[in-house]
């Protein structure tokens, strides 16, 4: 069965707290352990980044509550596509504090094909999140 993967950017309501994030988060783990879909959502404290990845029919029931969610607005898609495995298999949702220059090292990376580049210089967005994440996995 082939694996797609969305990734997105967005910003948080005013007065979102942060223990109504991670109860969103653990809400998404829940929901996104049943749908087969793992992933990462980074918070800057403003801003959201997140990516998913799993069969297409439950990633787009995943996607589609998050479209539906009240707790962030101006909702940016960065890419979608197949992917040759997953990234993040071992989190249904994991929420990872990022800095505000990291999350925009993220966003603007190239999320085209959701490739990793042969370097070290982390062109694409998959390497920048990779490189982001990396020391919260263990």
């Amino acid at each position: 069965m082939p694996i797609r993967a969305l990734a997105y950017a967005s910003q948080a309501i005013p007065g979102l707290s942060i223990e109504r994030i991670e109860a969103l988060t653990r809400d998404a783990e829940r929901f996104n352990l049943q749908a087969d879909v793992t992933g990462v959502l980074l918070f800057d404290g403003s801003r959201f980044m997140q990516y998913i990845e799993g069969p297409e029919d439950s990633l787009w029931k995943v996607y589609s509550r998050i479209l539906e969610a009240s707790s962030h607005c101006e909702m940016m898609e960065l890419g979608q596509g197949q992917i040759s495995g997953r990234r993040f298999p071992y989190w249904s949702m994991r929420m990872v504090p990022a800095g505000e220059a990291d999350l925009r090292f993220v966003c603007r990376g190239d999320w085209t094909g959701f490739s990793r580049s042969r370097g070290d210089d982390a062109r694409t967005g998959t390497d920048r999140l990779v490189r982001v994440v990396a020391p919260h996995i263990g």
